[in-house]
Formats: C-alpha cells, sequence, structure tokens
C-alpha cells in the first residue's frame, strides 16, 4: 500500500476513534464524515476490477443523479462522469461507522487523485451513495455508485423514517400496536438539506390515529415525491386487530 493510502487510513482511524464525530444526526453536515479518498481510473472490465479488488481496493463511479434517472442531463454532468477506485480498509471503516439503512441518505466529501501517491487533487465535492454491489455469499463489498450532491444542486432521496416517542405513546401505553406503514419517503431535496433520517414523533397518537405523508414534518425545500400525500406512515391499531392491520398500505 502506498504512503498516500496509508496517511489516508491513518487519518480515519483517528476520525474513528472519536465516535462523537461521526454520531448520526438527523441532518450532519457533511464534514462530520471522513473525506473519501480516490484515485482516478481509465479502464473498466471485469479483469480490471477483480486486480483492483485483488490489491485491496474498491471500484466506484460517480456522476450526475440525472444519468441513472433519466432526467435533463447537459454537456457538464456527462463530463463529470468518474471511474474511481477506493480504499477498502477506508470505506469499510465509513460503512461500519453509519447505520446501513442510513447510508445512501448520508453524504459524504471526496477527494480525486491523480493516481496512488499522488498530491495531485484533480476534482472534489460532496457525493451520496447510490448503491453498494456486495457480494452474496461474503458480504464484501464488490464497487460503489455515487451521486454527485455539489451544494445548489438537487437529488432524489429516499429517506428512512424513524419512529420517535413510543415510550410515551398513549394507545401503545394502552396496549396498542405501532403499525409501520412506511419506512421511508421519497423527496427531492437540494443536496445541502439531505437528511440522513426523518424523525416521526408518535408520542401524542392513541388508538386509531395515524401520521399521514404530509404530517411528517421536514425543511420546507424538502418536495415530497408522492402522488397521495394522504397516505399513512403509520397508525395505532388495537392489539386485537395487529395481524389485520399489519399489511395496510
Amino acid at each position: 500500500m502506498s504512503t498516500w493510502w496509508g496517511a489516508a487510513a491513518g487519518r480515519l482511524r483517528t476520525a474513528v476513534s472519536n465516535p462523537r464525530s461521526l454520531y448520526l444526526s438527523s441532518s450532519p453536515p457533511a464534514s462530520a464524515y471522513h473525506t473519501i479518498q480516490a484515485i482516478s481510473r481509465e479502464f473498466t472490465g471485469s479483469k480490471v476490477s477483480a486486480r483492483d479488488r485483488a490489491q485491496g481496493r474498491i471500484p466506484a463511479v460517480v456522476f450526475a443523479q440525472q444519468l441513472l434517472t433519466g432526467g435533463n442531463i447537459n454537456g457538464r454532468s456527462v463530463s463529470r462522469k468518474r471511474l474511481l477506485t477506493t480504499e477498502r480498509k477506508q470505506i469499510q471503516a465509513i460503512l461500519k461507522s453509519v447505520e446501513p439503512e442510513f447510508i445512501c441518505s448520508t453524504t459524504f466529501p471526496l477527494q480525486i487523485r491523480a493516481g496512488s501517491g499522488s498530491s495531485v487533487l484533480l476534482e472534489s465535492g460532496t457525493v451520496l451513495p447510490l448503491k453498494i454491489h456486495r457480494d452474496e455469499a461474503t458480504g464484501k463489498v464488490l464497487n460503489l455508485v455515487f451521486a454527485w450532491a455539489d451544494e445548489g444542486s438537487e437529488l432524489k432521496v429516499d429517506v428512512p423514517l424513524v419512529f420517535k416517542g413510543e415510550d410515551v405513546c398513549p394507545g401503545l401505553k394502552k396496549g396498542g400496536y405501532l403499525n409501520r406503514i412506511r419506512p421511508s419517503l421519497k423527496f427531492l431535496c437540494p443536496a445541502e438539506h439531505i437528511p440522513s433520517k426523518i424523525e416521526v414523533d408518535v408520542s401524542n397518537l392513541d388508538i386509531g390515529d395515524r401520521i399521514l405523508m404530509h404530517d411528517v414534518e421536514v425543511h420546507p425545500s424538502l418536495k415530497l415525491l408522492s402522488k397521495n400525500e394522504t397516505m399513512p406512515v403509520c397508525k395505532i391499531v388495537a392489539a386485537k386487530l395487529e395481524r389485520a392491520e399489519s399489511g395496510e398500505v
């Protein structure tokens, strides 16, 4: 492993040793996480990827999200597509520092170098993980797909819902059951306001009460991407109705 990779891994160990700096909040700044270090690569293919993995690296790509979703694409978006190689130990440590369900709604700083050991910075910015491909048998990360998430851009993000207030919820104290109908909601988010999670307060719900999509409180810049905002995300049901209600959508 090169001196540069070693130095990057050392900085990551320092960051991970301070869990307060990596604690996942509802809207963490990108600076709260270690900067992903990557080097540029020119070639693709299974043989090239296998060689990278054998050398302790993980192939990656970063591009404008519109290339994947079929949105409007301009020349700059296409030109910013980057083929990358990341260091496995750093990626593994980052993945361990963030709960799995929040990975694809958490942004990270990225620095792209000209090559292993190079001090030449080709490009930097903020990225949002879109896909993490793993080996089905071993669980090892095979490759990564990121989208540019620089300030001023907008991205479609499936944001996980986290329900709070169950310990004081009147309906639950009466023996009711919290039916979590929607585990997440999809929003069009300004890159600077992407929430890693959205907290849904159920502390005042009684049996029969529900919270609808449009009731969920988010930053005003977020646009809910749903054709029916009156669909429920959760409901307090009586225990005897638990089985019947569990399939509600």
